[in-house]
């Protein structure tokens, strides 16, 4: 080691429910036999196979619950996880998503909570078959009352669920929820400081919708219907003082535990002790490039808090970790590059007079001058093919964060809240020392030694997970970066990888964003359902927990997942069916968030959620949400669709999809090969539309990389990130700086008007050329859209593209093709499902409908004709 002073970076498997139970009577809608004939020629929608690259998960238990009924449960069939498997030949990240932020009006309503049932009240609790029947002095303490808040962060698919198995269980319309961790911050959920109440039988957690008994305090738990004590918390004279008991009266609740019993601990409750981050750079960078890079730096170490330490490694041909301590010249100490570094040169390093984490307040000009000191690559090698060491130098700097660098206070040391986190800046692939592949794809041993790497970054990723370390990738510029060989590293790890053109303002706001959004650590996922109700799949990240990880009760047969990261920009998808029949009025979940947070603090943060069960298929429909159903539509065909040629045949998944949810819930026209899709799922059908035309599905991207990003980025989102990489949404300029939120159809593109699209990953500005030709007027309109732009996307995760172009310009083909071109409607067919045309006149009618260039492309309402589908009449 050198001191070198220097001059001025889920598979899913559908198990089989047991076959139990009897036919309820059939609903109100009357079926008709399926309508086409690929619907029914076997299973249309078939599981997603095994991902040969995913992470393995070990098998979780599933024991048996004594049922009321007749004395036996069988336990819940054990779900695969589906955490997004690796991409294809060249591919990039998988990780977090957006904030949540519901500024559009469809946004999905909350679940309406009914009020329960009340039970007779004229006999003492009765015992039979090892269940508790409750009958007298019975407190129901949501009876005729409305819960004051409700849960946010899971999102179902429907508000009711059908008792009937064979119509619940619709594989094409399908039944589910999207579950996130939300906020670890105010506002949140209720805190609680002390132990939760929790099932003896099943682990459950006392929530609102429990039976109490006031006398005694006793309550029965809404899984199991098992009969538990409450250590005299619940006793009250009536259940109106139940209501003052937060996990009695709320959906969602945290419980939070200061202390800790993991050695080395020292708990902060008062301000949170900031993660350290660590820059991971790439020093093979040319002067263009590094000139846009040092900027970004430079605003990136101005933003942090002066609490925040931080580190700086820098990566070529060597490793080379800045020392903070050496104030007027920029000095690190040098490791070899071509192989993992030996404990005596950590050793050396860790414990010698560098510091190689440093608060901000005591180091910022110091940041600022090691960032000036860099230089461009000055050899004459292509940039491919220069030697960067990225695995060793990740090494280094995960050795840095756990060493004894950390602060010290009298001997006890200060554990940060949360991940620690290290941010690889690459503009280039890792060609030198471990986990590296050769310069060029035609070495002989490419493929041999790509797999070896694959196998040793998804190590170092895992090794980084168990230390609570977070790896972000943020990559950018026009050399290829290997994504298939970097995304195992940022996916065991939790972190993200995301791709970008250049090392600019867009690469700037994720660096700082990549910093500074709240994580927690140690996160497990459990999921409770009625004894009726299984988890058939899950998308996100995280996978099957271990069993000895779970808290282990007589029969808990809940579906345990320990999350790779614990973040309000990522969110679970869950595929849920029915086992038999449902008799009962009501069905229940919950889940429990397990974690500790950036403030040290254990949280237990557990969402209890009640749906009513209905024999009406149209009641039913009427409370199917549909932009929810569609998000988790689009997250399990995503899921399938790891290449070009997987996408394709996932369009074709879409149309016959549509196809099977006329057949089983639309009706045939009078006098007419065409079918009605259901009215009730009006939305739902467009919103496939934009899946299958737009970038996670159709040919919209140039290269299978960048479909590989959104892909992986799409499976981990929340809800309105996803929302939004499906289904853009589109705001017209209006007089006075307001905008009018229209559909997003090509008939948006007035020569007098400017227009922001926002898809999720991207965001578009057009100005019609008329509007620009106005003096003032067109800088003014273009100057109020990028505002609204920056304000839509302020909080999320990774930041988007905010691209601006003109009416007429080469680059507005990348707005037109996210439109549906609905030019190629009949003009009646336009004006019902795009009002505002009908405040033009008759000669700017036909001005727009010249503007329009003819393709091959099928309108909405061509699209579902094709099929022989009428679409559905707009809401």
């Amino acid at each position: 080691m050198a001191k070198r002073p220097e001059s001025s970076v889920g598979y899913s498997v559908t198990i089989p429910p047991p076959q139990q139970g009897t036919q309820s009577p059939r609903p109100d809608t009357v079926f008709s036999p399926p309508l086409f004939p690929s619907s029914s020629a076997g299973p249309i929608f078939p599981p997603p196979i095994v991902q040969p690259n995913q992470i393995p998960s070990p098998s979780i238990k599933t024991p048996n619950l004594p049922s009321p009924a007749n004395g036996v449960r069988t336990g819940s069939p054990a779900p695969h996880l589906s955490t997004p498997p690796g991409p294809p030949v060249f591919s990039s990240p998988l990780q977090p998503a957006a904030v949540p932020f519901r500024t559009s009006p469809a946004t999905p309503q909350p679940i309406a909570y009914s009020s329960a049932s009340s039970l007779p009240t004229s006999s003492p609790p009765q015992f039979s078959n090892g269940s508790v029947e409750l009958h007298h002095q019975i407190s129901d303490v949501t009876e005729d009352w409305t819960p004051a808040a409700e849960s946010p962060n899971v999102l179902f698919s429907a508000h009711k669920v059908l008792k009937q198995k064979k119509f619940a269980n619709i594989p094409s319309l399908g039944f589910g929820a999207l579950v996130s961790s939300g906020r670890e911050m105010s506002p949140g959920p209720q805190m609680i400081q002390r132990d939760p109440h929790r099932c003896h039988n099943c682990g459950a957690y006392a929530n609102l919708y429990c039976n109490i008994l006031p006398g005694s305090g006793q309550w029965q738990c809404v899984i199991c219907r098992n009969l538990n004590g409450s250590e005299g918390d619940y006793i009250a004279s009536n259940k109106e003082e139940l209501r003052n008991v937060p996990e009695l009266s709320l959906p969602s609740v945290d419980y939070v535990q200061t202390g800790n019993k993991r050695p080395g601990f020292f708990p902060v409750s008062d301000s949170r002790v900031l993660a350290p981050v660590v820059l991971v750079i790439d020093e093979c960078l040319d002067e263009p490039h590094l000139q846009h890079f040092q900027s970004s730096l430079h605003a990136f170490v101005d933003s942090l808090p002066p609490t925040t330490r931080l580190g700086i490694v820098t990566y070529g041909s060597t490793v080379s970790v800045y020392d903070f301590s050496e104030e007027s010249i920029a000095s690190a100490d040098v490791l070899p590059g071509n192989k993992s570094p030996d404990q005596e040169s950590l050793k050396a390093l860790i414990y010698g007079t560098g510091i190689y984490l440093s608060p901000m307040h005591a180091s910022l000009p110091v940041a600022h001058s090691i960032f000036s000191s860099l230089r461009p690559y000055n050899l004459d090698i292509p940039e491919a093919s220069r030697d960067r060491c990225l695995g060793t130098a990740v090494e280094v700097a995960s050795a840095i964060i756990q060493g004894p660098s950390a602060e010290m206070s009298q001997g006890v040391v200060k554990r940060p809240g949360g991940n620690s986190r290290i941010i690889v800046c690459a503009g280039g692939p890792n060609t030198c020392g471990p986990g590296s592949v050769p310069h060029s794809f035609s070495h002989p041993n490419y493929a041999h030694m790509e797999k070896i790497a694959l196998k040793w970054m998804e190590t170092l990723g895992r090794e980084a997970f168990r230390k609570n370390t977070v790896i972000d990738i943020l990559c950018a510029g026009t050399c290829p970066v290997r994504v298939p060989v970097l995304q195992p590293l940022a996916k065991a790890s939790g972190g993200v990888l995301i791709l970008h053109d250049d090392f600019g303002e867009a690469f700037g706001v994720n660096l700082q964003r990549a910093s500074g959004r709240a994580a927690g650590s140690h996160g497990l996922l459990e999921v409770r359902c009625s004894e009726d109700i299984f988890v058939s799949q899950v998308i996100g990240p995280g996978e099957e927990a271990h069993v000895d990880s779970n808290e282990v009760f007589k029969n808990d047969d809940a579906l345990v997942i320990q999350m790779l990261s614990i973040e309000e920009t990522q969110s679970f998808a869950l595929s849920m069916e029915t086992k038999r029949d449902i008799k009962r009025d009501f069905v229940y979940f919950q889940f429990a968030f397990k974690f500790s947070d950036v403030y040290q603090s254990d949280i237990t943060r557990v969402i209890s959620v009640r749906l009513p069960t209905v024999d009406s298929v149209s009641s039913y429909l009427q409370s199917v949400q549909d932009e929810v159903a569609a998000v988790l539509i689009a997250k399990r065909t995503l899921l399938r669709a790891k290449n070009a040629n997987d996408a394709l045949d996932m369009r074709a998944t879409v149309d016959e999809r549509i196809k099977d949810i006329t057949s089983k819930f639309g009706s045939q026209m009078p006098k007419s090969k065409l079918y009605q899709f259901p009215r009730e799922l009006s939305l739902l059908p467009e919103v496939l539309f934009h899946l299958r035309r737009g970038p996670l599905l159709g040919s919209i991207l140039g290269h299978e990389d960048e479909r590989s990003v959104l892909r992986n980025l799409f499976l981990n989102a929340a809800f309105d990130l996803s929302l939004r990489m499906v289904a853009p949404r589109c705001l017209m300029h209006r007089q006075g700086g307001t905008f009018e939120e229209l559909p997003a159809y090509d008939l948006a593109m007035q020569s007098d008007a400017a227009v922001v699209l926002d898809h999720g990953t991207d965001v578009f500005i057009w100005l019609g050329a008329e509007l620009d030709a106005q003096e003032g007027k067109g800088a003014a309109a273009l100057a109020a859209c990028r505002t609204l732009a920056e304000e839509l996307t302020e909080m999320r995760f990774p930041a988007p593209r905010i691209l601006a172009f003109k009416e007429g310009s080469s680059q507005a083909r990348y707005f037109v093709s996210r439109l549906i071109p609905a030019h190629k409607d009949p003009p009646y067919e336009q004006e019902a499902r795009f009002p505002q045309l009908r405040t033009l006149t008759a000669e700017q009618r036909t001005k727009l409908k010249s503007s329009f260039l003819y393709f091959d492309d099928p309108s909405f309402c061509e699209w579902m004709r094709s099929l022989k589908v009428l679409p559905p009449e707009p809401s």
